[in-house]
């Protein structure tokens, strides 16, 4: 069965923890996590409710192969509407409390309401119960977690709370569980904030007994790993240099967005990298890579441990962060130092640790600071406006904002509301490198033309994760593409985000498609849960789901003329590398991309799409 088939349902405003039982008919046409999550939201809220009012709703989810033996099968989404967007937002996280959660008997829970003063969700397998927050609001995500830990007097307790971004309604804000692995994307710890809910503390000893065909399981499970270790990026490259590993290469092939997009290509690429991160410095014989480190259930280990120097301007008088910590992942290393020109390693992950501190997505983050850097270059913005110098290459700068933010000081309450709304306010909207609101992640849409139809595209905004067309593109995973060229993209586009759906959904990291196909991946499902499930039916469910967002975002008022990129990507050729005198060739791909969606020109789902998807 895989599913646990209870869902805990939280009133904050009634104060109310009530388990009832699953929709089994869901679950069989949208499986777990991702989908079978935004299938109960869009059917109990409203799509043009206000992101940040008691009427919307947020949803922790688990896959059906989470907490299994599965590799990566440690999974969870947080699903709602996204302030940042307004549009359906979904963040997966990885760590340990998806197994938590699990193991406590639940596939979900649905929050809903608002609390009249501050609380945490307390879980004990079937035993759930609300409890004040007082003491803990306007503390840190990490303070939460050692406070919660000390009450219960349980070491082992797994945390998913907020820091004081999502207290102070920072549109970016994320929810944190495990001190460093985050639901990162399009503001749900906003959401969460919004609610008066700090913290879900869980602790679960039930484990997961209830695998259909537990012996097949084992065996699909093994040869999964098996592919995987002996697979060159998820054996070899990811455990030794993380994602870090692509900022060089991403840099070589001209598609490493730089200075809010001016340019492609960095020249401080080299000491932000993965190959930086392993040099031992000079001040302390130390390398900045501590060791890596794995979620629950993961035989890849991408995550970074790092250590920064102690003599650096940011920390040199805060020795609480003096020791090992959460270290760069590639996105956050692009989006604070590429995109604002910051070649300083240890200021990179000083922001790092303040992002996962104080619960906010480094990609919007850094993204704003490089409007904010742009809007400063132009005279737009003053030293007196922003409180400080901002030019691009200021590590000084970087530090001092991801201060101002995580705490809603000063220019920082302002940069919290994300570059779509901080460049309309001083009158430039074109220079916000968003989709739908959303800041873009380390790839350029000139470069690498897939990726930039993928951003246009994404249902939750800007975001390289629901078609990783860099697979192809880059890395030649599952068949070479050339980035220059637009033929071939919208098809490959489209299995890549109706596959990754169908990943999402299961309670598996998206990482391992670097290394399997369906051929790994629909075994795994089969043996795990009841029912038939081809690779045939997953594929359809994964568009079921895309589609069932697509029509969610419509209904919020989001439509095709919103499938586009800023017009810098339009209009301004690349300047430099191999991507030189080109810009993003949307318009040759999304009518091809629509039709192959069984969507009309204007791209909206056909009333026999919907009736095929059963929608």
């Amino acid at each position: 069965m895989a599913w646990t088939r209870k869902i805990l349902r939280v009133n904050l405003t009634q104060g109310s923890c009530v388990s009832e039982a699953l929709n089994m008919e869901w679950a069989a046409q949208y499986l777990g996590q991702r989908g079978l999550a935004s299938r109960y939201l869009v059917s109990e809220i409203d799509p043009k409710v206000d992101p940040l009012s008691p009427e919307n709703k947020i949803i922790y989810a688990t896959g059906p192969l989470t907490g299994t033996m599965a590799s990566t099968g440690g999974r969870y989404s947080v699903v709602t509407k996204g302030p940042l967007t307004g549009v359906i937002a979904c963040s997966n996280s990885g760590g340990f409390f998806g197994a938590e959660l699990k193991f406590a008997g639940w596939d979900m829970i649905i929050v809903e309401g608002k609390a009249p003063t501050p609380v945490y969700l307390h879980i004990e397998n079937e035993r759930a119960e609300l409890l004040p927050a007082d003491d803990l609001w306007g503390t840190t995500v990490w303070s939460t977690e050692a406070t919660l830990k000390k009450r219960h007097q349980d070491p082992l307790l797994r945390v998913s709370s907020i820091g004081r971004a999502g207290e102070n309604q920072v549109l970016f804000a994320a929810i944190v569980n495990d001190l460093h692995r985050a639901a990162g994307r399009s503001g749900v710890g906003a959401v969460m904030g919004s609610k008066n809910l700090k913290a879900i503390a869980v602790r679960g000893t039930r484990g997961v007994g209830n695998i259909a065909d537990a012996k097949a399981f084992m065996a699909a499970a093994t040869a999964g790993k098996k592919v995987l270790a002996e697979n060159a990026v998820t054996g070899q490259g990811l455990p030794t240099y993380g994602t870090q590993v692509l900022m060089n290469v991403i840099n070589e092939m001209g598609a490493l967005p730089t200075r809010n997009h001016r340019d492609v290509e960095f020249e401080g690429a080299r000491k932000i990298s993965a190959e930086a991160m392993h040099e031992k410095r000079a001040s302390d014989g130390r390398a900045h890579l501590v060791t890596n480190q794995a979620c629950f259930g993961c035989t890849i280990a991408c995550g970074r441990i790092s250590r920064i120097d102690e003599t650096h301007f940011s920390v040199e008088t805060k020795p609480e962060y003096w020791g090992a910590n959460g270290g760069l992942e590639y996105e956050a290393a692009w989006a604070l130092g590429s995109a604002n020109g910051v070649d300083d390693l240890e200021a990179l992950q000083f922001a790092n640790l303040l992002c996962n501190e104080d619960g906010m997505d480094p990609i919007s983050f850094g993204a704003t600071v490089g409007a904010v850097m742009e809007l400063y270059d132009l005279g737009i913005l003053s030293k007196e406006e922003i409180g400080l110098e901002a030019p691009f290459g200021s590590a000084e700068a970087l530090c001092r904002l991801a201060e101002m933010t995580a705490r809603g000081e000063g220019f920082g309450k302002i940069l919290g509301q994300g570059s779509k709304r901080v460049c309309a306010k001083y009158g430039k909207p074109e220079l916000s490198m968003t989709v739908k609101g959303q800041e873009f992640p380390a790839y350029d849409g000139r470069a690498l033309q897939g990726m930039g139809l993928a951003y246009a595209t994404s249902n939750r905004g800007a975001c390289h994760l629901r078609g990783y067309m860099v697979s192809s593109e880059v890395f030649g995973i599952p068949v070479k593409t050339d980035p220059r060229e637009t033929a071939g993209k919208p098809e490959m586009l489209k299995a890549f985000q109706d596959a990754t759906a169908v990943v999402d959904s299961s309670g598996l990291c998206v990482f391992t498609t670097f290394a399997w196909t369906m051929n790994d991946i629909q075994p795994q499902i089969q043996a795990a849960c009841e029912g038939e499930w081809s690779q045939e039916s997953l594929l359809q469910m994964g568009e079921r789901i895309w589609n069932l967002e697509r029509d969610f975002n419509l209904a919020a008022g989001i439509t095709g003329k919103d499938d586009t990129l800023p017009p810098r990507l339009l209009n301004e050729p690349c300047k430099t590398g191999g991507s030189k005198g080109m810009v993003a060739e949307i318009g040759k791909m999304l009518p091809e991309y629509y039709s192959l969606r069984g969507w009309t020109p204007d791209g909206v789902p056909t009333a026999a799409t919907r009736s095929r998807l059963g929608l």
